[in-house]
């Protein structure tokens, strides 16, 4: 609950709503405790006192009735009226929403037919007609009101429960036995809960714009009773003479629904869980820098990632994801970077270009530097034209960063267009060579297909060509052939190699995987903790690994053909990276560690271009 509250609140706007509505409550709610007048009693002698008038905080109405009592006690009846109404539709909406949504078929199409039918009337003049046959009062204008909500919310939660109904946990829930009305209750309610709960946020407040516009009608609240449409309605005939008899119940109408408005918008983003992890805001077109130190001074290389600082700022806790990180590419070469899932490959290659999300992503220090420029802290500008064109990134899972609505040619001219001035008919003749050259065969037929229309090696190969659209200096590929199989992997695999040496690519390759980095990467660095823990040679590494972590993490890999062995696995798991071990990080899950490994800093040493972060290496390097 704290941690809802604490999201609800860093949206400034939901904090201010949720004030003013606490102040009104708090008012309605002792309302039978204040010295009020009866909010009933007529007085006409004192008609018409202005606001400030003595005994009459905020005037009198028409009839010498207490315009402050009868808001309150108005207001009080308003806000129950809203709120029961909204309770009433959305029990009821949501029921019908799903029952349609759980048993689709010929059951979904009847009741959602009978959802259109009611939702193509003018919601107004539904509400209207039903009041007219009902006949006029508070309670009708209730039910009305209901009624005319009710296809909002079945059409909403039926939407989200279509979505639910054929995932694996409820085909799990009919395997176990249990009957249609328990899974609807134990499995499906609990999913569409929050998401009636931020339809209800948010409708409520219209709610009481229509009760009060029913009343203003006459068709409401009935006299003597007050509702703050009924307090409009009488007050409309004196508006140019009296007007603060119209003016008070309209500023409290604008309140509440104001304030339960901004509200409603800060329960939807703090139960969303796509936004719980994170801020709340957009997030920034590059990547925060807050430098503190010096700057390293410029190499020769391509791509030099120079002593790099990556944090994530999450209220009061600090996640040093990468801690000090140097790696560097030339023309031609592959590096590839391998550790286990959390150790900061990711973020690493993230923040060359500015990429890591902004908040809670900060960089903290160091220098990344393409041909000598540092882009650390550079102009959006300067690393818009390099993304993509200079330097290309190819990601693991491409369904979920190619657009679904573009074909796969669209998409590779726009990657084009986007840096070159290129007519259209030019950019697809491109986009139509680079899937030949990533080996797409009828690459003309396939330029026109959708991304869920190809199958996953075609769409990492879609990816690749995407990278190479511009031809780019420098390819950053993140796990790229995680999720394929065997055969794919190796096509990828001897497809990048291929491209690498005959375009002079410079490939920083992320895996987990030491057989891909035998077959494709010139070196290899190891990271633990956000932080490179030995480097050096591909082949220098996998013979004789110095490095304990890097040796237990050779272990893991299986043999084929090698005869029976124990399949090695590093006992414990990786620490956190806001609370990280004094030391050595990986002691605490080394079978070689002593008590000096776990005190002060150890520093990457050895000989270019053979290092290894570690007092008790397996070899001298």
């Amino acid at each position: 609950m704290s941690g809802f509250l604490k999201l609800l609140f860093r949206n400034r706007l939901a904090a201010m709503g949720a004030l003013v509505l606490m102040i009104i409550l708090a008012l309605i709610l002792i309302a039978p405790l204040l010295p009020l007048q009866d909010p009933d009693v007529t007085a006409t002698a004192d008609r018409f006192k202005r606001p400030f008038a003595d005994g009459h905080l905020l005037g009198t109405d028409h009839l010498g009735r207490d315009l402050l009592s009868r808001l309150l006690w108005g207001t009080r009846l308003s806000l129950a009226v809203g709120i029961a109404a909204a309770l009433i539709a959305a029990a009821i909406g949501s029921a019908i929403g799903i029952t349609a949504g759980y048993f689709g078929g010929r059951t979904d199409n009847i009741i959602m037919r009978g959802v259109d039918m009611l939702m193509a009337f003018p919601y107004i003049l539904l509400a209207l007609a039903i009041v007219a046959a009902l006949g006029p009062g508070l309670m009708n204008a209730l039910i009305a009101v209901a009624a005319v909500n009710v296809p909002f919310f079945a059409r909403n939660i039926r939407g989200v429960t279509v979505g639910l109904a054929g995932r694996e946990f409820i085909d799990a829930a009919r395997l176990a036995g249990k009957g249609h009305m328990r899974i609807i209750l134990t499995e499906l309610l609990p999913n569409v809960l929050p998401v009636i709960i931020i339809a209800m946020s948010t409708t409520v407040g219209w709610m009481i714009l229509e009760t009060a516009g029913l009343s203003f009608l006459g068709l409401g609240s009935q006299p003597p009773q007050a509702d703050l449409g009924s307090m409009l309605g009488e007050a409309r005939s004196a508006l140019i003479s009296h007007p603060h008899t119209s003016i008070v119940p309209g500023i409290m109408i604008f309140l509440i629904v104001m304030s339960i408005n901004l509200l409603g918008d800060g329960v939807r983003d703090a139960l969303d869980p796509r936004l719980r992890s994170g801020a709340l805001s957009r997030p920034r077109a590059t990547t925060l820098v807050e430098r503190t130190g010096d700057i390293p001074a410029r190499t020769d290389d391509l791509l030099a990632i120079q002593d790099l600082h990556t944090e994530f700022h999450v209220g009061s806790r600090i996640y040093r994801a990468v801690g000090g990180v140097s790696l560097a590419v030339k023309p031609g070469e592959c590096l590839g970077v391998i550790g286990e899932s959390g150790s900061g490959k990711s973020v690493t290659a993230l923040s060359v270009m500015g990429l890591v999300a902004s908040p809670p992503g900060v960089i903290t220090g160091g220098a990344v530097r393409f041909q000598g420029e540092d882009l650390i802290g550079a102009p959006y500008e300067t690393l818009r034209r390099k993304r993509g064109d200079r330097v290309a990134y190819i990601f693991q899972d491409p369904l979920s960063t190619l657009h679904p609505l573009y074909t796969v040619g669209q998409q590779l001219a726009e990657a084009i267009q986007s840096h070159h001035k290129t007519s259209n008919t030019e950019a697809r003749a491109h986009a139509i060579q680079l899937l030949s050259d990533v080996r797409i065969p009828n690459a003309a037929a396939r330029a026109d297909n959708y991304p869920h229309e190809l199958s996953g090696g075609m769409r990492q190969r879609v990816g690749i060509a995407m990278a190479l659209a511009n031809e780019p200096d420098v390819i950053i590929a993140d796990e790229p052939t995680t999720a394929l199989d065997v055969t794919v992997q190796a096509q990828i695999l001897s497809l990048l190699d291929d491209l690498r040496r005959d375009r002079g690519l410079a490939i920083i390759f992320i895996t987990h995987d030491f057989g891909v980095v035998a077959q494709l990467c010139d070196r290899v660095a190891v990271m633990y903790a956000g932080r490179i823990v030995e480097e050096g040679q591909t082949q220098a590494v996998l013979d004789a690994p110095a490095h304990p972590y890097t040796r237990r993490l050779i272990a893991c890999v299986p043999e084929l053909g090698g005869g029976r062995r124990e399949l090695a696995a590093i006992p414990g798991l990786p620490p956190l990276v806001d609370d990280l071990p004094p030391g050595c990080a990986f002691a605490p899950r080394c079978d070689k560690a002593q008590a000096t490994c776990r005190t002060g800093e150890i520093a990457l040493a050895g000989t270019a271009p053979r290092a290894v972060r570690c007092l008790y290496p397996e070899v001298t390097v």
